[in-house]
């Protein structure tokens, strides 16, 4: 019988999936699967490491948003658990979920889980830390971390939307450098996102050929431009559409980036608070397989 370790965090979200706990247990069971649970914790989870190594199961699933599966990545990679990751969203934002679409019906992706079939992603680096989806600097970049945990959970995506709309007024322009791959640009920019996957903030789409799978990273950036030209391309990446090739907007692909500024500039890796610019930014290649 095949075992599965669940990574859970119970206050994600609407704090609702640990009431989902006896239903995650008999859909498993009805497909031959034992599923051990490990309750994620605030702070200090490595733990899960010794939990996984002496369970020695066939794979990991992990519940919660997009914070909670970036901690898990990251255990992953410190412990050396080379295990398929199943992705149950269960949080306020599950971007990389929602772009691999693995939970649009829960019950064929628990037989996807059952059947063993993975695919192998890219992961970011920033240092010693890794990011499955986003890494991103400037303006709003720590807005997650911002909004109490009481109105995530009464509001879910909208409590950011609304916590967004407050920092407005205080946008301002930053001088930034990129170095990807060895070619330099310059501009003045009040965001930068470096992506992996196309599915950013819950906005689906929002630059062309994104690949999780391609050994390389995605960087967007829209540079100094008029209030109006702003809102449309707000407005397009609010309705799915792409921003690729929208003037002001820049779009670069590459292994390696180098970000820096002539100010104090705060970055967010995963929707976690990151480093201050400076940063470096590299692709690992296929780094962990994914249940999809």
């Amino acid at each position: 019988m095949k075992k599965l370790v669940l990574f859970y965090n119970p206050v994600s979200g609407h704090a609702a999936f640990k009431n989902k706990l006896d239903w995650v247990v008999e859909a498993f069971q009805r497909r031959g699967i034992v599923v051990m649970f490990y309750r994620t914790r605030k702070e200090g989870n490595e733990a899960f490491i010794p939990f996984v190594q002496e369970v020695n199961p066939d794979g990991l699933l992990v519940a919660g948003g997009d914070g909670t599966v970036h901690e898990i990545v990251n255990l992953m990679m410190k412990g050396n658990l080379d295990l398929p990751l199943g992705i149950i969203g269960s949080g306020t934002s599950n971007d990389f979920a929602t772009y691999l679409g693995v939970n649009e019906n829960l019950e064929e992706y628990l037989d996807v889980i059952a059947s063993g079939r993975s695919r192998r992603v890219d992961l970011g680096r920033v240092g010693d830390t890794y990011f499955i989806n986003v890494a991103s600097g400037g303006m709003m970049a720590c807005i997650a971390h911002e909004v109490d945990a009481r109105f995530k959970n009464a509001l879910g995506k909208m409590a950011y939307y609304l916590k967004g709309i407050g920092e407005l007024p205080k946008f301002r322009y930053f001088p930034l450098k990129i170095e990807a791959d060895g070619v330099t640009y310059s501009l003045e920019t009040f965001l930068f996102v470096v992506i992996n996957s196309p599915v950013v903030g819950s906005m689906k789409n929002v630059a062309e050929g994104v690949e999780v799978d391609d050994g390389k990273l995605d960087l967007l950036t829209i540079g100094r431009t008029g209030l109006p030209k702003l809102m449309s391309i707000s407005a397009d990446l609010v309705s799915g559409k792409s921003v690729s090739g929208r003037e002001g907007v820049l779009h670069i692909q590459a292994k390696h980036f180098r970000i820096e500024s002539g100010i104090n500039v705060e970055s967010d890796i995963d929707g976690e608070c990151g480093p201050m610019l400076p940063l470096e930014i590299d692709t690992v290649p296929k780094a962990v397989a994914i249940y999809c």
